[in-house]
């Protein structure tokens, strides 16, 4: 299948911890199934500061306990081959939305970046059969975020490449 990659720029992060409702525009991207039986396979997760000054800029990766839903906006989405073609369903995407995600505080920080948001970056890449999965669309395994756990602050830009399967 076609590879994609979302991704969101200059984001002032929001420090949540878990099982809190996500700020809008707070956090880099949400990323769920575009339907029941949709699943994904995330190879790479990437995030780089853009502040003025020094800043903690401290990033969970992980599944959500509630999903983003209704008036989802925000972010890019983009297949990475510029001939494929686009399946019947995408997958979800955004940083915007009615009913926020919330971070699980049980299958949450699959991956945790932390940086100086100052001009730092941090980069996961998995090795091939490694990769992070995504199942559907509903809570805790069909959605995952990009998000500052708590003492997080600073401008960060990221995104996440996968594999619609």
């Amino acid at each position: 299948m076609a590879l994609y990659s979302v991704s969101s720029q200059s984001k002032t992060l929001t420090a949540v911890a878990d099982t809190a409702a996500f700020t809008d525009n707070g956090y880099l991207f949400f990323l769920q199934g575009g339907s029941s039986t949709m699943r994904l396979k995330i190879s790479e997760v990437q995030s780089g500061g853009e502040s003025t000054s020094s800043a903690t800029a401290i990033m969970a990766f992980g599944r959500d306990s509630t999903v983003g839903a209704t008036s989802i906006s925000g972010g890019f989405n983009a297949a990475l081959d510029g001939s494929a073609v686009a399946p019947g369903t995408l997958a979800t995407f955004g940083c915007v939305s009615t009913t926020k995600p919330q971070r699980s505080s049980t299958l949450g920080h699959l991956i945790t970046h932390s940086y100086n948001a100052f001009g730092g970056l941090a980069r996961w890449q998995a090795r091939q059969g490694e990769e992070i999965t995504v199942v559907g669309n509903t809570a805790s395994l069909g959605e995952v975020s990009y998000s500052g756990f708590t003492g997080a602050s600073g401008i960060v830009s990221g995104h996440c490449l996968y594999e619609l399967v």
